[in-house]
């Protein structure tokens, strides 16, 4: 297999992880995850991205004020953006399903069972026990076009994981609750939460993680113009 071969495969084999083992990730591991990731192109080469990294104490500390109000049900904590729609059409709607009950076919989850769906549901806020949690700001006064870098810039860190041996999680719910996290990670008033991402080794005996999301067929989102 060639190198071109090779990062296909990279690309190819990397999937969200929900279970994850406790070995620690070295600092040294981490800062090369993001500093190569930080080669992603952005406008004008202005890098508008910032990265926390929690471990230890800090990240259980989070864990702990985080998971004890989504106990208590707290209606309070709402997204501080839209990052889903309000409404779902086709056909987005029925891959959202789909990938759902995937899942839930595989922890054993039947549908109507609200307390196990709740219970998979707060794993996010335990970064599904990964010993890193990244959390991810960006500066309010920066433009839309800033947000597409970001989503590079976020790949960029996934795969260079996968090159490391490590995997990975992306993590919208912690957008919930972010006026936690931004008091815990001590945020300026100009700094907006992004999302959330789980770093660690993947449990491969977990049920979950055998889980491979499918992908529409290049036919229905792609248009050649010839």
């Amino acid at each position: 297999m060639n190198q071109n071969e090779s990062f296909l495969k990279l690309i190819e084999s990397r999937h969200s992880i929900r279970a994850f083992l406790p070995e620690a990730v070295p600092r040294a591991t981490i800062e090369k995850i993001i500093a190569t990731a930080a080669r992603a192109p952005s406008g004008t080469n202005t890098q508008p991205w910032h990265v926390h990294v929690l471990t230890g104490p800090a990240r259980d500390n989070l864990v702990a004020k985080v998971c004890a109000v989504y106990d208590h049900a707290a209606t309070d904590h709402q997204y501080e953006y839209d990052y889903y729609p309000q409404e779902f059409v086709e056909p987005y709607l029925s891959r959202r399903r789909k990938v759902g009950f995937a899942l839930y076919d595989l922890l054993g989850i039947v549908k109507g069972d609200r307390a196990a769906m709740q219970a998979q549901h707060r794993r996010n806020y335990r970064f599904f026990d990964a010993p890193v949690g990244l959390m991810f700001t960006i500066d309010r006064r920066m433009g839309r076009g800033s947000w597409l870098d970001y989503g590079g810039f976020m790949q960029n860190i996934m795969l260079a994981a996968r090159a490391c041996g490590y995997d990975t999680c992306p993590q919208a719910a912690w957008i919930q609750f972010h006026r936690i996290v931004s008091a815990e990670l001590a945020l300026p008033e100009n700094e907006q939460l992004v999302c959330g991402m789980a770093l660690g080794r993947a449990d491969r005996q977990a049920a979950e993680n055998s889980l491979i999301s499918e992908r529409a067929a290049l036919s229905e989102f792609v248009t050649f113009h010839e």
